[in-house]
């Protein structure tokens, strides 16, 4: 008789205050046989700050090997149950997990969503903009396909949310400035850490104040594209 297959649970975490996770969240990471980690140090800070001990971390990050995902599958058709978690956040949006939770369906596995903190909706919460109708696109290219993102933004009649990284900020804030100087542009910046801020304005002024303060140049940062005169 062949085994029930096992459940790949993919859980969100924290996003910067660690006390933004489930319940249900920390019970499954107490209580899956692994759980699969970018980093294993982030992952195991985050149980030790909440009293977890989980069973075992693994390593799984973009990089993971064709044999990983295999070894991973048949522990999961062996009946084992696998937590798979990102550093920040929910794998498989803007982070990795998307080739894992093809190749489990495939096979017939059990995937369960334990959802928890975004970025995405955080950031929309107290931009006091819309909700019902927005795009998100990720990270902005680092190289190729970098102008063609600016460019395509014109298309969008609703609000656009993107991710860039501290060291680009000013460089997607220039060309936000030079493309589209009357957009409003709402940039979040290390939401639910102790930093936390909104700064609204054209993209000219949020860049203005980003350089006069290069503090607020760091962190992870979250922006909502509006076309449009500012408010």
């Amino acid at each position: 008789m062949s085994k029930t297959p096992g459940a790949l649970s993919i859980v969100a975490t924290p996003i910067g205050n660690m006390e933004d996770i489930t319940l249900r969240a920390l019970r499954v990471l107490r209580e899956a046989d692994y759980v699969l980690c970018e980093d294993t140090r982030t992952t195991g800070n985050l149980l030790k700050h909440h009293g977890v001990r989980a069973n075992m971390l693994k390593r799984y990050d973009a990089h993971a090997s064709v044999s990983a995902h295999d070894t991973i599958v048949a522990d999961l058709l062996a009946g084992k149950s696998i937590a798979l978690v990102s550093d920040a956040g929910t794998p498989g949006v803007s982070d990795p997990g998307v080739v894992l939770v093809r190749q489990a369906r495939a096979a017939g596995c059990r995937i369960d969503a334990i959802p928890g903190a975004s970025a995405i909706t955080a950031a929309i919460s107290i931009a006091g903009i819309n909700g019902n109708q927005f795009s998100f696109l990720g990270f902005v290219p680092s190289k190729k396909g970098r102008e063609t993102f600016f460019a395509d933004l014109e298309l969008y009649d609703h609000p656009v949310v993107f991710l860039e990284a501290t060291h680009r900020i000013l460089k997607t804030l220039e060309s936000l400035s030079s493309l589209y100087p009357t957009a409003t542009v709402h940039l979040g910046r290390e939401l639910t850490k102790f930093h936390e801020e909104m700064l609204v304005g054209t993209p000219a002024e949020i860049l203005t104040i980003l350089t006069n303060i290069p503090v607020k140049q760091k962190g992870e940062f979250v922006l909502i594209f509006e076309l449009g005169e500012t408010a």
